[in-house]
């Protein structure tokens, strides 16, 4: 069986999941469609597909089992609800939502419906978080960094809602605890949104997590770092790589020894559209779900009430 799938909106991201899926043996792309239909009909025309304007003419002209919904955050609602409601299985690029209470809108609809509906967390699919999931991992801190220089090409939410969900949803799945504490702060530099925040998280199991995004620096950095009680673990999410280091014992006092594990490379976004590729042929759950970007959008969400009711900074500086 073979999944029809169309994407709308074919930006930055959305063109990768075009490319994508003509790549993938259990899907054919069907169409694109995105509000500027010049560049909708030049990512057709690269890909060989029928380019439209909207999603209802998509749905009309090629009648889709499954789409992506790769669309600016504000959109996601209205074109998820109106692809569910269609009887169409649905992955929608983080966050799922801007309010939570839109999120569970949708996992209602899915529910009924008996639709796939799964969120775009690319990093669960990256191979380092990958090969973490696999090991025996417990986390008593966690410290995550996510910075880049600004380049403007995100302008209808701050870093919050672009980056930092990133690291909630890791942080959440891998302590795997209630929260009973967030603590924010953040500010503007660059764009009316916060271009800068910082969230501190207490589980009840006592894991403390620290995460940092800024869309400000001179440098990029995607790093976590895991502390445990015998080792500590460290991620570089644009390499793909591990650390793990430890300290033993030795005839000449405590020796660190340092790990690099070996371990499978794949493109991130072809795992993440080839599981929802899978989960709309078997009817199977997502690893990454419409109730964890929910929950995910919940902890965002209350970091943005904290930012904002504490009169988020303004530092402006010239681009």
């Amino acid at each position: 069986m073979t999944i029809k799938i169309g994407v709308i909106g074919v930006g930055h991201l959305g063109q990768h999941h075009a490319r994508i899926y003509t790549e993938l043996l259990d899907a054919r792309l069907v169409g694109v469609a995105d509000s500027d239909t010049d560049r909708a009909h030049f990512i057709g025309e690269h890909l060989g597909v029928q380019a439209y304007g909207s999603l209802e003419e998509l749905i009309r002209r090629k009648s889709p089992d499954a789409i992506s919904v790769v669309v600016p955050t504000s959109q996601h609602y209205a074109i998820a609800k109106t692809a569910l409601e269609a009887g169409i299985h649905v992955l929608v690029e983080k966050p799922v939502t801007i309010r939570p209470e839109e999120a569970g809108e949708l996992l209602d609809i899915a529910a009924k419906k008996n639709l796939v509906l799964q969120v775009g967390h690319i990093e669960r699919f990256n191979s380092a978080i990958r090969y973490i999931s696999g090991i025996q991992c417990k986390p008593v801190y966690l410290d995550s960094r996510r910075t880049c220089p600004f380049t403007g090409r995100i302008n209808d939410v701050g870093v919050v809602l672009d980056l930092m969900i990133h690291d909630i949803d890791i942080v959440m799945s891998l302590v795997n605890s209630p929260i009973t504490r967030i603590a924010a702060t953040g500010a503007c530099v660059f764009t009316d949104y916060e271009d800068i925040a910082d969230a501190q998280i207490t589980f009840e199991n006592g894991v403390l997590a620290h995460i940092l995004v800024s869309r400000c620096a001179e440098k990029k950095c995607r790093q976590l770092e895991i502390v445990e009680r015998e080792r500590q673990i460290t991620i570089n999410y644009e390499q793909q790589t591990v650390q793990i280091s430890r300290c033993v014992n030795s005839s000449e006092g405590q020796v660190e020894i340092r790990e690099t594990p070996v371990f499978p490379k794949s493109e991130p976004l072809k795992l993440e559209l080839a599981d929802f590729v899978r989960c709309v042929k078997e009817k199977g759950k997502p690893i990454v779900g419409g109730s964890e970007g929910k929950r995910a959008l919940e902890v965002a969400v209350e970091i943005l009430r904290q930012i904002h009711e504490g009169n988020v900074q303004s530092v402006r500086r010239a681009v």
